[in-house]
Formats: structure tokens, C-alpha cells, sequence
């Protein structure tokens, strides 16, 4: 029986620790994501600093530099920058 509290502790500490902050982050993603909007200055996954000029579904045009526009998928988007670090490019 006490095999059993042991290993229900150890699957209960392994959500606690694991699985929960996974779920946390991946929703604070997703909302992320959701709430993007033009304007909006962002870095891609791949490094790519750039500010929204469009949205689409699944896609996101940005602008990279004067009259250069690039198209990446949504989930591409790393993190939306605050307004001080969005003035360094």
C-alpha cells in the first residue's frame, strides 16, 4: 500500500512541476498570439525584429526596414517587444 502512496506522490509532484507550467505557458502563448495587432513590434523565432503591418489568419506581414516586408507564419512570432525595446531598430 505504500508503494502505492509513493509512486501517486511522485506522479502528483511531476504535474505539479512539469505539466502545469507547460500548460501555463503554452496558453500565455496562445493568447499572445491571438492578441497581436498592427503596429505591434515584434521578434520572430528566427531573429527577425520587424513591426506588424498586417495580419491574416495564420499569417503576419511585417516590416523589417523602409519598403522591405516579409510574410512568416503567426506562431513564428517569438515575443511582442515593449515600447523601449522596440525603438532600437
Amino acid at each position: 500500500m505504500s508503494n502505492l502512496v509513493i509512486f501517486a506522490l511522485i506522479i502528483l509532484i511531476f504535474y505539479f512541476m512539469i505539466i502545469r507550467p507547460q500548460q501555463r505557458r503554452a496558453k500565455e502563448r496562445q493568447m499572445m498570439l491571438s492578441n497581436l495587432k498592427r503596429g505591434d513590434r515584434v521578434i520572430t523565432s528566427g531573429g527577425i525584429y520587424g513591426t506588424i503591418v498586417g495580419l491574416e489568419e495564420n499569417t503576419v506581414t511585417l516590416q523589417i526596414a523602409d519598403n522591405v516586408k516579409i510574410k512568416v507564419e503567426r506562431g513564428a512570432i517569438a515575443s511582442v517587444l515593449s515600447e523601449t525595446e522596440g525603438k532600437t531598430f
